[in-house]
């Protein structure tokens, strides 16, 4: 019989993470500390399931904030006044939005549906413009081959992305986010070739939306 798992406590049985963290938020390490940190963490999580006889691992589940932001860092959809300049998102950008900096103000946090876990709230518009801006998927599902540990890569799925969006500043309250399911397509194309090259042979998308009584237009857009 096949095994799977969908996801796995990313924090670290002494909480690693969140001490990791902490510490780079304070100025007290430096990125490749945490980097460090976060992959050797990364690393024996997929030692531990596959040793346990798991045969569908999932990558892409590691955060350093939460799986909808890196799915925003993914489709490049930084808000205006980050002044994100293009090129692949690093911590600076990241980070500045899941906690604000000196001049600008974080974007929303509110709970991942009825539970006590929370996530930074996407802002779209109709004229953001989407990008390949994350490579995370790819170079996990790498890193973990590398391990020789073969991967189910992980993602957010493009309707639910949306769905848990609002309305950017400035943006009509009105503003239907589906609308711009056309043009994150491309993106999560553009991933979805580069984990086949890699030698991804199964990836998965979420769409926790459709645990929801959804109006026909959403369902529709699936």
């Amino acid at each position: 019989m096949a095994s799977h798992i969908v996801g796995y406590p990313r924090m670290g049985p002494k909480r690693e993470l969140k001490f990791a963290l902490e510490s780079f938020w304070d100025g007290k390490s430096s990125a490749e500390d945490l980097q460090k940190v976060s992959a050797d963490l990364r690393s024996s999580i997929w030692k531990q399931m596959s040793e346990a006889g798991i045969k569908y691992i999932p990558s892409n589940t590691f955060s350093y904030y939460d799986q909808v932001l890196d799915t925003t860092a993914m489709l490049g959809a930084v808000p205006p006044r980050f002044n994100w300049n293009g090129g692949e998102i690093g911590f600076d950008v990241y980070f500045s939005m899941a906690r604000g900096n000196a001049s600008v103000l974080a974007m929303e946090m509110t709970k991942w549906f009825d539970t006590n876990y929370h996530f930074i709230v996407p802002e779209l518009g109709p004229d953001v413009k989407f990008s390949y801006a994350s490579h995370k998927a790819v170079t996990e599902y790498k890193e973990a081959k590398g391990h020789g540990v073969e991967t189910v890569p992980v993602l957010i799925g493009p309707v639910s992305y949306l769905l848990l969006s609002k309305p950017a500043w400035g943006v009509e309250k009105t503003f239907s986010v589906l609308s711009l399911l056309p043009k994150i397509l491309p993106i999560y194309k553009e991933v979805v070739s580069e984990l086949k090259a890699a030698g991804a042979s199964w990836i998965q998308f979420d769409e926790p939306l459709l645990v929801m009584d959804l109006d026909s237009h959403k369902l529709q857009a699936f």
